[in-house]
């Protein structure tokens, strides 16, 4: 399993981030929560690409889940070590140095620390939305049952068939996956096998969606440039694709 270039390419967008950062069981952590009422047993995990939690468009999107209704946290499970912004315009960083001390055994316990102390403060249903290389561990902790919902963006380290034949067989979570037309990590193909396995061969089920965007890139829905149509169209799409997802199944 591997990422690519397009996983550490796109635009920086503006705005000012609402949420706060926070100490979650000890792990750093951009926090979203609704300015009204909210059901308090139910949180959304927020699993940032390689450019973690301090990337403003990560925390605009937090932020719009909050308004949404969800109190959402985006975890440092990068441990305080992004991929610099500056990769974002230069293609000189190599992603795989960076990748080979990002494994599991360094990111995944600060998932599970947050989840575990979220569960202290009384949160009783997760859902989670991946990006990227956070997609990996949101199809993780589905097959550990641990998510209610599961929403990946452009997956990046899926071994397919593999991972989609487990989720079938392990998962009780429904599944959202926002997919484009030029992604070397999750291509057209794959996305045909995710129908057929996951989908019984329908892009959309009861439980199951793959959401197109065409003319889109690997990356849109965190880094995609909102100057271009499609792109801008893609992330605001699957922005809303996920929020309708969560509310009808978290």
């Amino acid at each position: 399993m591997s990422l690519c270039p397009e996983c550490i390419k796109g635009v920086r967008h503006e705005g000012t981030p609402e949420g706060n950062i926070e100490f979650i069981g000890g792990v750093r952590c951009y926090v979203g929560t609704p300015s009204g009422e909210y059901n308090k047993e139910k949180a959304v995990l927020f699993l940032p690409d390689v450019f973690g939690i301090d990337l403003i468009n990560a925390q605009l999107l937090v932020d719009d889940f909050a308004r949404n209704g969800f109190k959402t946290i985006a975890i440092d499970y990068l441990n305080g070590d992004p991929v610099p912004e500056y990769a974002l315009t230069s293609d000189k960083y190599d992603i795989r140095v960076w990748h080979a001390n990002h494994g599991d055994e360094q990111t995944r316990p600060n998932i599970d620390k947050v989840i575990a102390a979220l569960r202290e403060q009384g949160v009783k249903d997760f859902g989670a939305t991946g990006y990227c290389f956070g997609g990996r561990y949101s199809f993780d902790l589905a097959f550990e049952n641990i998510i209610k919902v599961t929403v990946v963006s452009h997956p990046s380290l899926l071994e397919v068939p593999e991972d989609l034949e487990k989720y079938k067989k392990l998962s009780k979570a429904p599944l959202l996956i926002n997919s484009c037309t030029v992604d070397r990590r999750f291509p057209k193909e794959f996305q045909a096998e995710a129908d057929r396995i996951i989908g019984n061969g329908e892009q959309f089920t009861e439980t199951y969606r793959r959401e197109y965007f065409e003319g889109c890139t690997h990356g849109f829905a965190v880094r995609g440039d909102p100057s271009k149509p499609e792109a801008k169209a893609g992330k605001e799409g699957s922005f809303k694709a996920t929020v309708l997802f969560f509310k009808k199944h978290l």
